[in-house]
C-alpha cells in the first residue's frame, strides 16, 4: 500500500477497554477525526462501544464511528493500541510486561501483515517495553512508532505544581522523564513557571523548602497511579487525554514538545532502548529528540531508568 492510501482523517483504536473506549470517546469530541474503527477481542464489545460513543455525534462534529476487524486499519493515520492485561491494585507497569508482550505478538504482525505505513501510537502498559515491542515486531520506521510515555506523569506534575503554587498549570513547563513507571524523574532542572526558574517562582509564592517540597511532589506523581487504581480499579480518563494530545500533535503538524516513549540513541549516553524524551512530534512522528537541561543527578537516575527497562526487554527477548 502506497502512503498516498493514508486517510489523514482516519483513525483506528485496538483495545476497547477503560482506556480505549475513553481515548475513543476523547477522540469522538476533538473533532480531529472524521472516521474511527474500534477493534477489540470481544467484538461484541466493539460494536457496543461504537454504537454508546457514535450517540454523542449530535453533539459534536460529524464521524462515522463502526466496529471493524484489521482489514479496516491499513488507511488509518493513526493506530492507537491500548489492548493489554489491566494493572491491578498492587502490580507495578512492569510485572504486566510478559502478559502484554504476548498479546502484542499476535496484535503488532496483523498490521504489519497489511503493509501499514501510518503512525502506531502505544499506550498499553508497561508502555516503554511495549512500544520497543512493536518497534521490534512492526517493522516500521522508528519514528512512525510513538509510546504516549510520559505524557500524563507529565501533565500530572504540571498539575500539582500548579496546585502547589496556586498558578495556571498551563504556564507550568516541566517534564517527566524516562521510565513511565516507578523509575521516572521529575527533570528539575529545567522546570519553570513562564520562564521564571521554579525555585525563585516557588519563594515568590512563599516557599522556601525545595527539597522537601521536590520530593513530596515528585512522589505524589510517582504514586497518583497505585491511588487511582487502589481508589477505582483503573485510571483511564487522564490517558485519554493524553492520546488525544498526542493525536492532536500529529494531525495537526504542530511540531509540539512533548514526552513521548521514542528509541535512544546515544542522547545523555543511552543507547538502544525506548524511554521517554522530550521529542518534537507532527505529522511524521517524531521529528527529534529535544535533549533539555539536566544535571548529573539526573542523568545519572535516568541512566539507572533505562538499564531498568533494558533488563526487563531482555527477560522477555526483545534484546
Amino acid at each position: 500500500m502506497s502512503i498516498e492510501k493514508i486517510n489523514d482523517r482516519k483513525v483506528a483504536v485496538i483495545g476497547c477497554g477503560f482506556v480505549g473506549s475513553a481515548s475513543a470517546f476523547a477522540l469522538m469530541q476533538s473533532g480531529l477525526f472524521s472516521e474511527m474503527v474500534l477493534i477489540d477481542a470481544n467484538q461484541e464489545k466493539a460494536e457496543g462501544e461504537a454504537m454508546d460513543i457514535s450517540h454523542g455525534v449530535p453533539f459534536s462534529k460529524p464521524m462515522n464511528i463502526y466496529a471493524g476487524t484489521y482489514d479496516d486499519i491499513a488507511d488509518a493515520a493513526i493506530i492507537v493500541v491500548t489492548a493489554g492485561a489491566a494493572q491491578k491494585p498492587g502490580e507495578t507497569r512492569l510485572d504486566l510486561v510478559q502478559k502484554n508482550v504476548n498479546i502484542f505478538k499476535s496484535i503488532i504482525p496483523e498490521i504489519a501483515k497489511r503493509s501499514y505505513e501510518g503512525i502506531l501510537l502505544i499506550v498499553s502498559n508497561p508502555v516503554d517495553i511495549l512500544t520497543y515491542a512493536a518497534l521490534k515486531l512492526s517493522g516500521l520506521p522508528e519514528n512512525h512508532v510513538i509510546g504516549s510515555g510520559t505524557v500524563l506523569d507529565t501533565a500530572r506534575l504540571k498539575n500539582r505544581l500548579g496546585q502547589h503554587l496556586s498558578v495556571d498549570s498551563r504556564c507550568v513547563h516541566s517534564f517527566i522523564i524516562g521510565e513511565h513507571g516507578d523509575s521516572e524523574i521529575a527533570a528539575w532542572s529545567s522546570a519553570n513557571v513562564s520562564g521564571v526558574p521554579l525555585n525563585d517562582f516557588c519563594e515568590m509564592r512563599g516557599h522556601f523548602n525545595h527539597a522537601e517540597a521536590m520530593e513530596e511532589i515528585a512522589n505524589d506523581v510517582r504514586m497518583s497511579a497505585y491511588e487511582i487504581i487502589e481508589k477505582k480499579k483503573a485510571t483511564y480518563y487522564g490517558i485519554a487525554m493524553s492520546v488525544k494530545r498526542i493525536c492532536e500533535a500529529i494531525v495537526r503538524d504542530e511540531k509540539s514538545i512533548l514526552p513521548v516513549s521514542n528509541m535512544t540513541h546515544g542522547t545523555y549516553g543511552i543507547h538502544d532502548i525506548v524511554l521517554s524524551l522530550p521529542a518534537i512530534v507532527g505529522k511524521d512522528g517524531i521529528e527529534t529528540q529535544i535533549p533539555i537541561s539536566l544535571d548529573e543527578t539526573e542523568i545519572a537516575a535516568l541512566k539507572s531508568s533505562a538499564e531498568i527497562l533494558k533488563k526487563t526487554a531482555e527477560s522477555v527477548g526483545l534484546s
